[in-house]
């Protein structure tokens, strides 16, 4: 018997089993192989209230319909007079686009109108839109980045509004791109000045969007061939030195657009980069007590979050990456960390009133805002703000996942296809007290997650008919599977104290102060004998920490904590205490410090911070 005849030795037969080996193997860590992604809720069917919502308010009333369109954005695209520089009109475009469906506010309807008729209006018949004098477009740094962002917002307005002009122009925008780059594929965007995917940030992303707005395969398949995205295996680099290869920001902004390429064409390789970040940020220092990353716009593990921590893109950026892996691995542990971010980097970033925004943040020594509207970050945060509303809750196969707690009504398809309205009344943060409640036409069967947070041991919840109530443990998802019927209430309370973190590297032997997913900073305003101190040298005593208690220094319903402290130098613990601290939550934007000297630093009351795994090996 020749066995070959069979296939049994074919090689073919051979390559394909294998390949299948392979793909088994690594389904399991890779949610888009197994099943499909969470969905999430459209932006019109999103009410939010609480300080995500009241974010959201100030950021379209004092920050987008305040900011001088017409000057700042459009000139420089009218008169195409540059030979180098940056505005981000796309981004903008985009927040403004996103928040008109979210809030249904006809003023920014007419923004977003007004901005696309001016901007097409702009658009050449060789397709570029831009800033650029022709003798320095397409390899001028930026040029391809600003292009590729109002490719994606242009696309993003056909998608929400059906808006042909938008994604013709959008489509003559990306031509012009794909025709002068394969024209000239070995030159280098930039000129080699930086890493080509840092200086072409955004491109992948709005191709494969436009690609699937267009029906047109050509866009998605120049990111494959072209641009080679399932073949791009970036390194983390610490620091940032030759062509800032470490640039945080690019890394996951690149990494989004693998995982959602992955979505339609499974690659084990299209996770590789997800993976090594999730590592270094989660097990090897790469991630600070705010939620924020990098120092001066790269990675970072040193932990010192000094003046140039935390990019405002690298922490918007990372939100939007939580939300991708969430969706897909289902986990969790992103939820945790995206809310972890949002309370202290993010709505640290902005003023409380809305108005400025930051570039850096960091959490020791004084911030400041950034002095334009324009560029990267104002934008990027405006963007980030303008997607918050589609990471509350998710339609999963089985029903909904509730993933942020806070003042909310969401409508959300249920697997029938009827619709469910699901009513969140809280104060989460500020107390671990959240009722749901859910009304439906008719009852049905459906599969209810909750997010229990991992800083909590266990939280409870009660149901409906039920007469005790359900513990669960944190770290997890709550699921409760029954038929629901109209006015169903679920309470899910979540243990809520404060308490010490300890600091790590450059915050070793001290502590943070922290209450659920909010940290605490210190403010020399309201203490005139800090005036002169060195922050970094007073020793709080723990024993004397107190709260939280209602404070409206940052925002309305916001918390403050009192401690106790000795001054630099101090004979503690027996000396007498020379300062009360007021603590305040670490948006407050005159905030300088957030890790506090303590007498014993191995305190067995003070715990670690529940969102890392450190390891031994601490090398990227």
């Amino acid at each position: 018997m020749n066995p070959s005849k069979f296939g049994y030795l074919n090689p073919r037969r051979w390559a394909f089993l294998f390949a299948c080996a392979v793909l088994w193997l690594i389904g399991s860590s890779s949610a888009s192989f197994a099943e499909a992604p969470w969905q999430q809720v459209s932006l019109q069917d999103v009410q939010l209230g609480g300080e995500i919502g009241r974010r959201i308010q100030v950021t379209v009333e004092n920050n987008l319909l305040q900011i001088n369109v017409a000057d700042d954005f459009l000139t420089p695209f009218q008169r195409r007079n540059r030979k180098g520089g940056y505005v981000g009109l796309g981004k903008l475009l985009d927040s403004i686009v996103r928040l008109a469906v979210h809030t249904g506010d006809p003023r920014l309807r007419e923004l977003k109108d007004k901005i696309i008729r001016e901007i097409l209006a702009t658009q050449e018949e060789d397709g570029y839109i831009g800033i650029m004098e022709p003798s320095s477009r397409m390899w001028t740094l930026w040029d391809i980045h600003e292009m590729s962002y109002l490719v994606y917002a242009l696309a993003t307005d056909h998608h929400f509004f059906a808006t042909e002009s938008s994604l013709d122009a959008a489509r003559r925008l990306a031509d012009h791109i794909i025709r002068n780059w394969e024209a000239h594929p070995d030159n280098q965007p930039g000129g080699g000045s930086i890493t080509v995917y840092m200086a072409v940030t955004g491109l992948e992303n709005a191709f494969l969007l436009l690609s699937e707005e267009a029906n047109d395969p050509r866009y998605k398949e120049f990111v494959v061939n072209f641009r080679k995205l399932p073949e791009w295996q970036a390194r983390i680099v610490v620091g940032r030195y030759g062509q800032i290869e470490g640039h945080v920001y690019a890394y996951l902004c690149r990494s989004i657009a693998q995982l959602r390429l992955d979505d339609q064409q499974f690659d084990p390789r299209l996770w590789q980069a997800s993976r090594q970040a999730l590592d270094f940020l989660l097990h090897r220092e790469g991630m600070v007590i705010t939620g924020e990353c990098g120092d001066h716009e790269c990675w970072d593990d040193s932990q010192s979050g000094t003046i140039n921590l935390g990019e405002t893109c690298a922490t918007a950026y990372f939100i939007r990456w939580l939300d991708e892996l969430l969706r897909r691995e289902k986990k969790s542990l992103y939820g945790d960390i995206m809310e972890r971010v949002i309370y202290n980097g993010l709505f640290a970033a902005q003023s409380p009133d809305g108005r400025h925004i930051r570039y850096y943040t960091p959490f020791d020594g004084p911030r400041s805002y950034f002095p334009h509207d324009t560029y990267c970050c104002p934008n990027n945060y405006r963007r980030i703000i303008a997607e918050l509303p589609g990471m509350v809750a998710y339609r999963t196969e089985k029903g909904i996942a509730v993933n942020l707690y806070t003042e909310a009504q969401l409508k959300l398809p249920l697997p029938s296809g009827q619709i469910a309205t699901v009513a969140q009344q809280t104060e989460y943060p500020h107390n671990g007290v959240v009722a749901l409640t859910i009304n439906l036409p008719k009852p049905e069967a459906f599969e209810l997650r909750l997010r229990i947070p991992r800083f909590c041991k266990e939280a409870s919840v009660k149901l409906p008919g039920e007469d005790e109530a359900v513990m669960v443990k944190g770290g997890d998802w709550a699921v409760f599977s029954r038929t629901w019927k109209n006015g169903d209430e679920v309470v899910l309370t979540i243990p809520m104290k404060v308490r010490l973190v300890r600091g790590r590297r450059a915050q070793s032997g001290r502590v943070a102060v922290m209450y659920g997913p909010l940290v605490f900073c210190l403010s020399r305003q309201g203490h005139p004998d800090l005036k002169d101190i060195d922050l970094r040298l007073i020793t709080i005593n723990p024993e004397t920490l107190e709260g939280p208690f209602p404070d409206e220094t940052v925002h309305p319903g916001g918390l403050a904590c009192r401690v106790k402290a000795w001054a630099p130098g101090a004979w503690y613990p027996r000396a007498p205490m020379s300062y009360a601290l007021k603590l305040t939550e670490f948006a407050d934007p005159t905030g300088e410090a957030t890790y506090f000297h303590v007498p014993n630093p191995y305190d067995p009351a003070f715990v670690e911070d529940e969102l890392i795994v450190p390891v031994k090996n601490t090398a990227p």
